[in-house]
C-alpha cells in the first residue's frame, strides 16, 4: 500500500471514528471538570502540542526554546524519533513530553482493523498528556495547524476543560493537503474543511506564518482572538560556516558527510587528503619546491612537518580550495507538492550548458567556465527511492554534475548548510498561504536561494535582492548558470549574498531590532523576531 494511498485512509477514518471517540470523550470528562477548579492552573506555564516527530518540527521547537528562555515551565508533547535541537535537551524549563507509538503487534494486523485502535490510542495518549501526566494545567496551550485531525478538537477540549489560554499556530491549511490527493469537491475535503474552520475559529490568539494566511483566515472562517503574523525566522546559531567549519565537517570520517562524499564522488572531487585537505578546503604548507613555481595551478599537497621540525614555523588555518565544486542544497519531503522533477531537468540542462560552455572556453574568446555542481538533497519522504534511481542512472553519463541524498541531525544540518553556496527551493504551497522553512533556514546560514514562484513568496524572497525566482526548470538553469559563472569569483551571487548580509538585523543592548512591516524586506533570527511580536502576549500572566 503506498505512502499517499494511507495518508488518505488515515484521513477518513480521523474524520469519522475520530469524531466519534471525541464525543464520547467528551461527555465522559465533563465530570473531570468538577474536580478540577479553571482558575487554578499555574502561571508562566505552556503546553506546546505537535502531532508529529518533535524533531522534525522546526518551528515549534524553537517556540517551546523561547517560552523556557522567558522563563515558562514549557512542556513539549510529541513523538520522538529524529534528536530534537540542544537546546531543549539542556535548558532547565523544558520537559520533553513523548507520546507513545501504538502496540507492535498492531502493524501485523490489516489496516481497516488497526486504524480505529490507532486513533483511539492517539486520541488517548494526547489527553493523558495534556490532562494528567502535566500536574498542573498551564497557562497556554499552544497548538501546530496542520494536523487539524484530531488535534484542534483535542485542544478545545483541554483548554475548556483546564481553562487554558488556547493558540493555534497556522502553518498551513490541512483540507488544502488531502485536496492534493482528494481533489477540492471531495466530500472528505469538504469534511475535513468544515472540521477545521469549526475547531479553528475560536481561540485566545492565532498565529500565522504570512500575511497572506492571516488575511484569508479572518476573511474567510471570522476567525475569533488575538491575530498576530510571526513570520518564521532561523534561531541565532545559524550562520555561513567558515573555512575552518567547512573544513571539520568534511574532514570527520564519522560524519554522515564523509561516508557519502568519499566512496561515490571519488572521481568527481578534487583529490583530498583528510586531514589535512578536504574537497573543499586545504591547510597545506607551501614546500621549498612549491615556492619555486608560484603560478602552479594545481600544487601538490605539503605532508604535515612533525612538531620536533624546526622549520616548523606556523599552523595555517583552512581555506577555501579555487578548485572546488559548487556545493548547493535543497532541502524536501520528497513528496508530491515538491516537485523534484524540476531540478532534476534543470540539472540535465546545467550538464548541456557547462560542456558546451567548458569545451568552447579554450578557444581563445575568453569565455568564462562553469564549474561542476554538486546538489546536495537532505530530508526523507516517500519519493526518495524513485528520484535518486533516476539521478544515479543519468550521472553516469554526467561530467559536470552529481546529486546526492544526504540526512543530517538537527546539531549538523545548519554547518552543512552554511556551507554551501546558495539553495535551491521546490515547495509549492498547497494553500499558497504558507512559506517553506527550508528557506528561512538557508537565509539564516547566509546562503542567496533560487525558489519557485507562487503566491505569497514575495514575503519572503525578493527577486534580485535575496535570490531569484523560477517558475520552470529552464529558468532555475538558466539561473544556476547566471550564479555560478566565473565561480568561485561569481559576481551575482556575491551581489546576492552582501544583499542578504546587509538585511541582517541585530540586536541593541538585548532587544529586537526587527523592522516595522511596512519594510521592503527586512531579517532578524526567530529569537528578536519572537520576543517582539510574542512577548507582548503573554506578558500578561493573568488568571483567567
Amino acid at each position: 500500500m503506498s505512502t499517499t494511498t494511507t495518508n488518505s485512509e488515515w484521513n477518513v477514518v480521523y474524520l469519522f471514528s475520530g469524531l466519534a471517540l471525541l464525543f464520547l470523550t467528551w461527555k465522559a470528562i465533563v465530570f473531570f471538570r468538577l474536580f478540577r477548579p479553571r482558575n487554578e492552573h499555574a502561571l508562566r506555564t505552556v503546553a506546546v502540542l505537535v502531532l508529529g516527530d518533535i524533531g522534525r518540527s522546526p518551528r515549534m521547537m524553537y517556540h517551546a526554546e523561547s517560552f523556557a528562555e522567558n522563563g515558562f515551565m514549557t512542556y513539549l508533547v510529541g513523538y520522538g524519533g529524529s534528536k530534537p535541537i540542544p537546546s531543549l535537551e539542556t535548558l532547565p524549563k523544558i520537559q520533553l513530553c513523548y507520546l507513545p507509538e501504538p502496540p507492535i503487534f498492531l502493524k501485523s494486523l490489516p489496516f481497516i482493523v488497526t486504524a480505529p485502535f490507532k486513533i483511539a490510542h492517539q486520541i488517548v495518549s494526547i489527553l493523558n498528556e495534556l490532562l494528567i501526566r502535566i500536574p498542573e494545567p498551564p497557562e497556554y496551550l499552544v497548538v501546530q495547524n496542520p494536523p487539524s485531525i484530531p488535534t484542534l478538537a483535542l485542544v478545545a477540549l483541554v483548554g475548556r476543560i483546564r481553562g487554558c489560554k488556547v493558540i493555534i499556530d497556522w502553518h498551513n491549511l490541512g483540507y488544502s493537503i488531502l485536496a492534493l490527493r482528494l481533489g477540492n469537491e471531495h466530500l472528505f475535503v469538504k469534511i475535513a474543511k468544515w472540521f477545521e474552520a469549526t475547531f479553528g475559529q475560536s481561540a485566545y490568539a492565532h498565529l500565522f506564518v504570512t500575511e497572506a494566511m492571516k488575511d484569508y483566515l479572518v476573511k474567510e472562517w471570522n476567525l475569533q482572538g488575538q491575530k498576530i503574523v510571526l513570520h518564521d525566522r532561523p534561531p541565532k546559531h545559524f550562520h555561513h560556516s567558515s573555512p575552518q567549519e567547512i573544513h571539520d565537517l568534511f574532514s570527520n570520517t564519522k560524519t554522515p558527510i564523509s561516508a557519502i562524499l568519499q566512496p561515490s564522488l571519488a572521481d568527481f572531487l578534487p583529490e583530498a587528503k583528510p586531514p589535512y585537505s578536504t574537497p573543499f578546503t586545504d591547510i597545506s604548507k607551501p614546500t621549498d619546491s612549491e615556492s619555486s613555481h608560484p603560478t602552479s595551478a594545481n600544487p601538490p599537497l605539503a605532508p604535515p612537518l612533525p612538531l620536533t621540525s624546526q622549520t616548523y614555523t606556523e599552523v595555517n588555518p583552512p581555506t577555501l580550495r579555487a578548485d572546488r565544486p559548487a556545493l548547493v542544497v535543497s532541502s524536501t519531503s520528497w513528496t508530491p507538492d515538491e516537485d523534484f522533477g524540476i531540478l532534476l531537468d534543470a540539472l540535465k540542462i546545467y550538464e548541456e550548458r557547462a560542456n558546451a560552455v567548458n569545451s568552447s572556453a579554450g578557444d581563445g574568446t575568453g569565455k568564462a567556465k562553469l564549474p561542476k555542481l554538486l546538489m546536495a538533497v537532505t530530508g526523507k519522504g516517500p519519493q526518495r527511492d524513485m528520484y535518486m534511481t533516476q539521478v544515479s542512472k543519468l550521472q553516469k553519463k554526467w561530467k559536470w554534475v552529481r546529486c546526492i541524498s544526504v540526512w543530517l541531525e538537527a546539531e549538523k544540518y545548519p554547518l552543512f548548510l552554511g556551507s554551501a553556496e546558495f539553495g535551491v527551493c521546490l515547495h509549492s504551497s498547497s494553500s499558497a498561504l504558507d512559506l517553506p522553512m527550508k528557506v528561512v533556514d538557508m537565509f539564516g546560514c547566509g546562503l542567496p536561494v533560487c525558489a519557485l514562484n507562487f503566491k505569497c513568496l514575495p514575503e519572503l524572497v525578493v527577486h534580485g535582492k535575496n535570490g531569484l525566482v523560477f517558475n520552470d526548470s529552464a529558468e532555475l538553469a538558466k539561473q544556476l548558470e547566471f550564479l555560478l559563472v566565473s565561480f568561485p569569483d561569481a559576481p551575482l551571487l556575491a551581489s546576492l549574498r552582501a544583499s542578504l548580509e546587509q538585511a541582517t538585523r541585530h540586536p541593541i543592548d538585548g532587544q529586537a531590532t526587527a523592522l516595522p512591516d511596512t519594510e521592503e524586506w527586512k531579517w532578524s533570527s526567530w529569537g528578536e523576531n519572537w520576543n517582539l511580536k510574542m512577548k507582548p502576549l503573554i506578558a500578561g500572566g493573568v488568571r483567567t
